[in-house]
C-alpha cells in the first residue's frame, strides 16, 4: 500500500506539473545515486558505498554535455549507526562551461514506526568555468564574451529528509539552498536557482523467491522547469548473483532501458535513453554507472568483512 502511495503521487505530479527543460544534473540512475541528491540518504545501506558514474548526453552532437560523478558515503560505527557521512566530485562538461561541484555531508538516523528517518546536510564548493579562447563570436571584441579561461566559484548547501521502511523508502530535498551566483570575469555572472527533488521507491517480491520488481520515481524542479523520471526494474537472482533489466519514463521528454547486474559486492549498471522530444531518438544518451559496497567496521581489530547488498 505505501508503495502504490509513493508511486501514485508521483504520476499525479508527473502529469499535473509535466516535464519540462531539463535542469541541474540529470542521471539515469537516479534510483542508485540516491545520496547525491539527498544527504539524508547517506549511510542508507549501513556500509561503505562507493560509487562512479559517467553520463554522455546527446551522443553525436559536438560539444555535447558529459558527466561524472564519484561518490562514498559511509554509516559511522555505532550500536544502531545513528551517524552518516558522505562526499563526491561531480564534473559536469557543456560546450566550453565546465561546472564542478565538490562536497562533503553528514546525516543522523533515527528509528521511527517501524523505519529510519533520517535528516541530512551537504556543504561543498560550486566552480564554473568557461574557455573563452574557443568561442566564435559573431563581432569580434565583443565585451560580453571573454577571449580567456574565466572562472566563478561559491558555497554550495543542500539539506534532505528521508525515510526508509522494510520495503519502501522516500526523500525529500532541496540543493543550491543558498542560491549561489557565480561571477565569471568583470561582465558575466550565473545565477544558480535552488532545486527540489522528490524521492521514491518499493521491493515487491514476487510469488518466485527469485524474482522481485522495483519501481521507483524521482521529481526535479526548481520552479521554472520540471523533470519527471518513472522506472520500473525486473529483478532475477541467479546462482548469488543479481541481475535486472527495466525502463524509465520521462513524461514529454524521454524513455531509457536499463540493465545491470550484482555480483561479489559489485554492482554495474547501463542505461540508454532515447529523447522523444527536442533531438528525437536518433541521438540518444549513454549513462553508466559502478558501485562497490562493504563492510567495514573500523572499531574492530582485524580484516575487514565484504558482503554484497540488495539496492530497492
Amino acid at each position: 500500500m505505501k508503495c502504490k502511495i509513493i508511486i501514485l503521487t508521483g504520476l499525479l505530479l508527473a502529469v499535473a506539473t509535466g516535464a519540462k527543460a531539463q535542469f541541474d544534473v540529470h542521471f539515469t540512475h537516479y534510483w542508485s545515486l540516491q545520496n547525491y541528491y539527498n544527504p539524508a540518504m547517506a549511510g542508507m545501506s549501513g556500509r561503505m558505498n562507493i560509487q562512479a558514474t559517467y553520463s554522455m548526453q546527446m551522443a553525436g552532437y559536438r560539444n555535447a554535455p558529459a558527466t561524472m560523478l564519484v561518490a562514498a558515503d559511509y554509516a559511522l560505527p555505532s550500536e544502531d549507526k545513528a551517524h552518516a557521512v558522505q562526499g563526491g566530485m561531480m564534473s559536469d562538461k557543456i560546450g566550453l562551461f565546465n561546472n564542478q561541484r565538490l562536497y562533503g555531508g553528514y546525516a543522523y538516523r533515527m528509528n521511527l514506526w517501524g523505519g529510519r528517518f533520517a535528516i541530512g546536510v551537504s556543504a561543498g564548493m560550486l566552480n564554473q568555468k568557461f574557455d573563452g579562447s574557443k568561442a566564435e563570436a559573431e563581432e569580434k571584441n565583443d565585451p560580453a564574451i571573454p577571449t580567456s579561461t574565466v572562472e566563478g566559484k561559491a558555497l554550495d548547501l543542500c539539506a534532505g529528509l528521508s525515510y526508509v521502511g522494510k520495503d519502501f523508502y522516500a526523500g525529500l530535498s532541496s540543493m543550491h539552498l543558498t542560491a549561489p551566483n557565480l561571477k565569471l570575469g568583470e561582465t558575466n555572472e550565473l545565477k544558480v536557482r535552488r532545486s527540489y527533488i522528490l524521492q521514491g521507491g518499493c521491493n515487491i517480491p514476487l510469488k518466485n523467491p527469485l524474482l522481485s520488481i522495483q519501481p521507483s520515481v524521482q521529481l526535479l524542479t526548481n520552479l521554472v522547469a520540471w523533470r519527471a523520471d518513472l522506472s520500473v526494474r525486473g529483478t532475477y537472482i541467479w546462482d548469488e548473483k543479481k541481475y535486472y533489466a527495466g525502463l524509465t519514463y520521462s513524461p514529454f521528454t524521454s524513455v531509457a532501458i536499463l540493465l545491470g547486474a550484482e555480483f561479489n559486492s559489485f554492482t554495474f549498471g547501463y542505461a540508454y535513453e532515447l529523447f522523444t522530444s527536442g533531438v528525437g531518438i536518433i541521438y540518444g544518451s549513454h549513462d553508466l554507472c559502478m558501485g562497490y559496497v562493504m563492510d567495514l567496521d573500523l572499531g574492530k581489530k582485524g580484516r575487514n568483512k565484504h558482503k554484497s547488498v540488495r539496492y530497492l
